[in-house]
Order: structure tokens, then C-alpha cells, then sequence
């Protein structure tokens, strides 16, 4: 379903919030910075009100919604939030990571709707929609940028499009945002995605934060990202964010660092838990941007790519990492 913004569903706002979990105020969405610290759960409680959309189960956490949290997002349920504040206070820089990969985000969509002039975005792994969305920055830069969320977890598709379909999210008139059930592994169905709403020959903007860790071989990670830009043409970029394992002693110490993640915050998120993340050191991360021409300042922590303080970064953590490369 693509979904645009139209005059007459300003009327709806009403019953649209009516049906979301409970959300802080404004209501318009909130800065990508954190909003705040899930290991500071005592600035802010927020419980959940009125139904979840239709067929959703909110009596368990699931890793989307506790991210949507962490995030300082909208929509997320009481569960989510125990969860959130659990994981944030024993593994802190799960949290930052996010906010700093969200706040990183922001800047590089600024930069490829703006001086890149980009005016099409495939955000793959893109989750529940939170303040600082791909489509809100690109279009009040470009009001008809096509953006495609591409994702393939049914709670989320199910989520996201009641999300995306209300007044406050949906597309510009002159621009679309279509989100699709697409995993990454496939590429062909992630590319037919994209082509439903985006002129493949036309540069795109290949976005995948925080998503290539749930691929555990590094080969078939780097095979994908490789085989995704190969079918976008020149001009295009990739745009990655992950967490990275900085400890210098090698493929031992990262194979530490995904144990760790595993055997405590996953056991944490529930039912719903994603497949094990594997954090790859930093140069495994630059090498998914070979044959592409990297921009300034290359691959780095996320907090310094391109800083412009307009928002905070997640406390200038160094747990994720990010890049941002055109196809020549």
C-alpha cells in the first residue's frame, strides 16, 4: 500500500490516536536524539492505552517496538518499555547504539535529499516508524521523494502500515512512501519491492541500519549489499549503521562480543527476538563499501559522521559505526 497525505484525513486525526499505544506529548514526532536514556527509566513512564491494531500481540516485547522506545518513539507497550529499561541499564550501549544510529539517520538523509539531490530512498530493515523517519526528512527537503520500508516481520508490516496510513506520517501529495514485506536475504523480492514505487533507473539511496549483523556470514552479507547495488545505477548510494566489536584482538574478541549479546539482551526482548546479531569489527564494516567511492569522513563512529548539532547523537558512543558511499 503507498500512502499519501490527503486534506480530508486531518478530520480523522482523532480516532487515528485513538487506536495507537499511548504516546508523550507533542504529538508531532519527536527529535532522532535520545528522548529519554532507557538507562534513566525514571524521567519518563509512559503506559499504553486504547487497543493495539487488530491481530497484534503487545503482551510480550518484540525487538521492533523496543527499539521504537529506545528511540523515544510513540509506539510501544508496556512490555516493550519494561524490556527496554531492563536491557538499557545492564547493556547501555545497545540503547546508544540506537539513538546514535537514528540520529546519523537524520544527517545522511539531509545530505542525500539535499546537496547529493537523491529523491529516492529504499530503506531496507527499517522497523517501526519513530521521529526522524527516511521519508519525513527526505520530503520536507524534496516533497515528492518516492521512499519504499522494505521489512519482513509481520508484526511490524502490520504495525507500520496502520502507523503509516494515519494524517501524521503519511506521505507529501506530491511524493509516496510504500512499505513492503520483503527480506533482506532475498534480493529479487526486496528489488520488485522498490520498483513498485521507485524508477530503478534513476539513483536510489540504499539505506540498511542496524540490519546486516542478523546476517551472520560475513560472505553472504557482503554478497547482498553487493548484489543490491549492483541493480541500482550510477549516481546511487549506500548508506550503512551498524554496532561494531572495537576490542583490537581480532575475530576472537568479536565472536565475544556477538556471545555476550546473545546469551543477555536477546533473551530479554522475548517471543519475538530477532536471530543472533553479529557485531563486526569496523574494517569488516568499511569493507561492504568496496568499489564505491566513500564521502567524508568515511567509516566511523556514527556520532561523527558529519555532525551539525541540531540533535544529540546518543552521548557520542563509539558501539556503532557508519558510512555513506555513491556508486560511480
Amino acid at each position: 500500500m503507498v500512502f499519501r497525505r490527503r486534506s480530508s484525513e486531518a478530520g480523522k486525526h482523532q480516532a487515528a490516536v485513538a487506536d495507537r499505544p499511548r504516546h508523550a506529548a507533542p504529538a508531532q514526532p519527536q527529535p532522532a536524539g535520545p528522548q529519554p536514556s532507557a538507562a534513566e527509566p525514571e524521567r519518563e513512564q509512559r503506559e499504553p492505552w486504547g487497543p493495539p491494531p487488530a491481530g497484534l500481540d503487545v503482551s510480550l516485547p518484540h525487538p521492533a517496538r523496543v527499539w521504537n522506545y529506545w528511540l523515544g518513539g510513540r509506539d510501544f507497550f508496556a512490555a516493550d518499555q519494561a524490556a527496554g529499561q531492563e536491557i538499557g541499564r545492564e547493556f547501555p550501549h545497545l540503547a546508544e547504539a540506537a539513538r546514535a544510529e537514528r540520529a546519523f539517520l537524520v544527517r545522511a538523509v539531509r545530505f542525500l535529499a539535499g546537496p547529493a539531490r537523491i529523491r529516492q530512498f529504499l530503506d531496507v530493515g527499517s522497523g517501526l516508524p519513530a521521529g526522524g523517519n527516511t521519508h519525513e526528512i527526505a520530503q520536507r527537503i524534496v516533497p515528492d521523494a518516492g521512499i519504499v520500508y522494505a521489512d519482513h516481520d509481520p508484526a511490524v508490516i502490520l504495525h507500520a502500515k496502520a502507523l503509516l496510513s494515519g494524517p501524521m506520517l503519511a506521505s507529501t501529495p506530491e511524493g509516496a512512501v510504500y512499505y513492503a514485506d520483503a527480506d533482506l536475504r532475498d534480493v529479487a523480492a526486496v528489488l520488485a519491492a522498490a520498483a513498485s514505487t521507485l524508477d530503478l533507473s534513476r539513483p536510489v539511496a540504499l539505506i540498511m541500519l542496524g540490519i546486516l549483523g542478523h546476517i551472520d556470514d560475513y560472505g553472504a552479507a557482503r554478497s547482498i549489499t553487493s548484489q543490491l547495488m549492483n541493480e541500482l545505477p550510477a549516481g546511487s548510494y549506500l548508506v550503512l549503521a551498524d554496532g561494531v566489536a572495537l576490542d583490537t584482538a581480532g575475530a576472537a574478541s568479536a565472536d565475544h562480543a556477538q556471545r555476550r549479546y546473545d546469551a543477555g539482551a536477546r533473551s530479554r526482548y522475548g517471543a519475538g527476538a530477532p536471530a543472533p546479531y553479529l557485531l563486526r569489527r569496523p574494517d569488516e564494516l568499511s569493507s561492504f563499501f568496496a568499489g564505491l567511492d566513500l564521502t567524508e569522513p568515511g567509516v566511523v563512529p556514527c556520532a561523527q559522521w558529519r555532525p551539525d548539532g541540531r540533535e544529540r547523537d546518543g552521548g557520542g558512543t563509539a558501539a556503532a559505526y557508519c558510512g555513506v558511499a555513491r556508486k560511480p
